[in-house]
Order: structure tokens, then sequence, then C-alpha cells
């Protein structure tokens, strides 16, 4: 039995460590607050220099994003499937993605100019 303070509760799930916030499923409005310390870092590492190479990390951030975020049109989410394609498939990645992906980081709020992020 899980100790009380990781028990899930009906508008708290998780099939991982990361939990899903029910309220704020496919809100379209992401807190920076609200993000898990895990999914910014993964999130801020996507935006890096040196991004994850682990495509089931990415998927994670993935996850993340599609049910917070704006779901299957979320650019994050969009930006962390495009790189999982190019980890797995070994293809070039889609740059004009990216740069949406950087500027809706800059909307959401984790950093004030996209260059911040590299």
């Amino acid at each position: 039995m899980l100790p009380a303070s990781q028990q899930q509760r009906p508008d708290n799930v998780s099939i991982d460590e990361i939990p899903v916030d029910i309220d704020t499923t496919q809100s379209a409005e992401v807190d920076p607050v609200d993000v898990p310390d895990e999914i910014e870092s993964i999130t801020r590492g996507l935006a890096g220099e040196q991004p994850p190479t682990n495509p089931i990390v990415v998927l994670k951030s993935a996850r993340w994003w599609y049910i917070h975020g704006k779901g299957g049109t979320d650019p994050a989410f969009q930006w962390a499937i495009e790189w999982a394609h190019h980890l797995a498939a070994d293809t070039p990645s889609d740059v004009e993605r990216f740069d949406e992906f950087l500027e809706y980081l800059v909307t959401v709020g984790f950093a004030d100019e996209r260059h911040e992020l590299r």
C-alpha cells in the first residue's frame, strides 16, 4: 500500500512519478510554476544545445505537455514527438517546428527571449 502522501486522488492521478492534474488537463494555459521539475528539466533540455538522447525521457515530456497543454497542437508536445522521431529514425528534425517550440516556451514564461533557452 502506498503512503498517504503518494496515494492517488480522483483529481490527481499518475502512471509514473509525474502527477497528472485532472483539473488542468488540456487547459491550454500552462503556468511555469505548475510544470513538475523533471518535465521542466527535460523541456529545457529539448531547447538546449545538448538535448536528451533517450526517446523514453523525451516521450515522458511529450505526454505531460499533451495532457496539460493544448493536446496534439501543443508546440512542446509536437517538438518532443519530432525529437523522439529524430532519435528513433535518425531523420533530420523540422527547424520550423523547433522555432515554434522555442517561441512557445517564451510565451509560456520559461524565458524572456528565445536565445536564453539555448
